[in-house]
């Protein structure tokens, strides 16, 4: 017996609208895996207008204008900014999202009222500022961050990791409680040991002088964790970079812009590499911010409660749930204890919901 035509057509629309239904919640969070990266203190006024020429000076250990102005100075601050840092300007700028320039009414800032290093990390990681937090010594954290949050569930469990210059990072993430790696100072990565190119960054690490105690140069942490990635392929990978900070503190702008430079580089390497690989091939987002900033004009070296000026920090978004906005302009602050929210949203999961008092997910950043 044929069946009417109304109830073909009606039949097609159900079967329509259960296709578009169930297509609605893989469209809504295509971001299966996060890759983060913090390059430590590196400023706004930077990463927005690019090299201050009133800081190529002899003063900040520039013992040759020449070759630093052709490889940073242009006339515009858009073309310093991209001459610093291309891929942040030609691709995440562009593809996404991002947020920072006071100059063009974004502001983004630090809520710990501390500015400097562990309480910034914490909240970044945690979501909140917490006032117990009030020192850079090595005390182990006892909040949870969401990475943490996120290794105790089944779905991420085993698939978290995270890679530091700085070694502190075993206190701030609490790597005794947490149950994922932490790979920081001058630690090796024992997990691959036998892969003869970790065995390399192992020994570079362990070999090379040590211009400051607590840290090697990024390079080595961030090779390491690219072999991790290719290797272990975890959905959360965790990368911070020191050296901004290091040479900031040191008064060295020359050595600041080049690991500005350089941590650009590895964002791309990272991004390319992902892109490269099928299990992160349009299901990774990428975050890139500091964890403070610095101070205006010639107190650049510097940052902390006692210059205001440097609780303003940026952020950034790329990835495949992240409308194209680029460069925000006009809209309301937004705060460094948003970032672990905004992660796990990114993931289609909700951590206000259990940790009520962090920040609430950027609401532009994701479909």
């Amino acid at each position: 017996m044929a069946i009417p035509t109304h109830r073909v057509r009606a039949l097609m629309l159900v079967v329509f609208w259960a296709l578009a239904s169930s297509a609605q919640p893989a469209e809504k969070h295509a971001t299966q895996n996060i890759i983060f990266v913090m390059t430590d203190g590196l400023r706004w006024q930077e990463v927005f207008r690019g090299a201050e020429s009133s800081l190529i000076i002899k003063k900040y250990k520039v013992k040759n204008e020449a070759p630093l102005n052709k490889a940073y100075w242009r006339e515009t601050p858009e073309a310093r900014r991209e001459a610093l840092m291309p891929f942040l300007w030609s691709t995440i700028a562009k593809e996404g999202q991002i947020y920072g320039n006071r100059d063009k009414g974004s502001d983004a800032y630090v809520t710990n009222g501390l500015y400097f290093s562990y309480p910034g990390y914490s909240e970044t990681f945690c979501g909140f500022a917490d006032p117990y937090i009030n020192s850079n010594d090595k005390i182990p954290n006892p909040n949870v961050t969401v990475f943490e949050w996120l290794n105790k569930k089944e779905a991420y469990q085993g698939q978290v990791a995270a890679f530091a210059a700085w070694d502190v990072f075993p206190y701030i993430f609490n790597v005794a409680r947490a149950g994922f790696p932490v790979i920081a100072g001058y630690d090796p990565l024992r997990e691959l040991a036998d892969d003869p190119r970790v065995d390399l960054l192992n020994h570079i690490k362990a070999e090379t002088p040590q211009v400051w105690d607590d840290e090697p140069f990024d390079v080595v942490p961030f090779y390491t964790a690219l072999e991790y990635l290719k290797d272990r392929k975890p959905r959360v990978l965790y990368v911070s970079l020191g050296e901004t900070d290091d040479w900031a503190h040191e008064g060295n702008y020359p050595e600041y812009l080049n690991a500005a430079h350089r941590a650009d580089e590895y964002l791309r390497v990272l991004w390319e590499t992902a892109q490269s690989m099928p299990e992160y091939r349009g299901r990774t987002t990428l975050i890139f911010s500091p964890d403070h900033g610095r101070g205006d004009g010639r107190k650049w070296t510097d940052h902390g409660e006692k210059l205001s000026s440097s609780k303003y920090i940026w952020m950034a978004f790329l990835g495949p749930d992240t409308p194209a906005l680029g460069e925000r302009s006009n809209i309301p602050a937004v705060t460094e204890n948003q970032i672990a929210a905004t992660l796990a949203a990114f993931l289609g999961e909700d951590y206000p919901a259990e940790v009520p008092k962090a920040g609430k997910p950027l609401a532009d950043v994701q479909h």
